[in-house]
């Protein structure tokens, strides 16, 4: 099956984590800086976990998992050292019609976690459709090298310049032009400098 690649706006959705060791707080976290409501599913948890809670970032039902934790959620993720309770989310999130990703078990998964290279608001992700992670994280690591932090600050100019181009109400073709300048690779270098690339050879 091919996968359809996506971004999605999380803010104000409600996510859930089910489970509350160190790989179920990484999912939290991640779904917490996108600006969603997590809530995590788990009898104990770490000090992550806790910390939130007490600081009213997430919500944290101290108890095993049950079918209604999930409704009303775009999407849940199962992290629990138990197949039987990651089984059980899998098939709540079916019946409520909930994205569900069950970590490390591609077979219960309705979407993967990508190697993603951040550079300020550009992202770069890479999937195998879970066939290999270890292959994704590789081309991440290439893609950090091809990609580097320079990217984060020119695309926040770039985004200046497109804001002022769009304001000038230019005929359709002279907007394109100047659109495709302004994201070009010289004018990339003419932003960074050529002791940026040259910079990254030798890291």
């Amino acid at each position: 099956m091919t996968l359809f690649p996506m971004f999605v706006k999380l803010r104000g959705r409600k996510c859930v984590v089910v489970g509350a060791g160190r790989i179920a707080a990484s999912k939290a976290s991640g779904l917490l800086r996108r600006g969603a409501q997590v809530t995590v599913v788990a009898p104990r948890a770490g000090a992550w976990v806790r910390a939130r809670q007490r600081a009213g970032k997430i919500v944290w039902r101290k108890r095993e998992f049950r079918s209604g934790d999930v409704r009303g959620a775009l999407l849940a993720v199962a992290a629990t050292d138990s197949a039987a309770v990651n089984a059980a989310v899998f098939r709540a999130c079916a019946q409520g019609a909930v994205l569900c990703n069950v970590v490390d078990d591609p077979e219960h998964c309705d979407f993967f976690y990508p190697a993603v290279v951040e550079r300020g608001a550009l992202q770069i992700a890479v999937s195998t459709g879970g066939r290999s992670p270890a292959l994704a994280r590789r081309l991440r690591r290439e893609l950090e090298q091809q990609f580097g932090p320079e990217y984060g600050a020119w695309v926040e100019q770039v985004a200046r310049a497109r804001r002022q181009i769009l304001a000038r109400g230019l005929p359709a073709a002279g907007r394109r032009r100047l659109l495709q300048e302004i994201a070009s690779r010289s004018a990339l270098q003419a932003f960074a400098g050529p002791g940026a690339a040259r910079a990254r050879k030798k890291s």
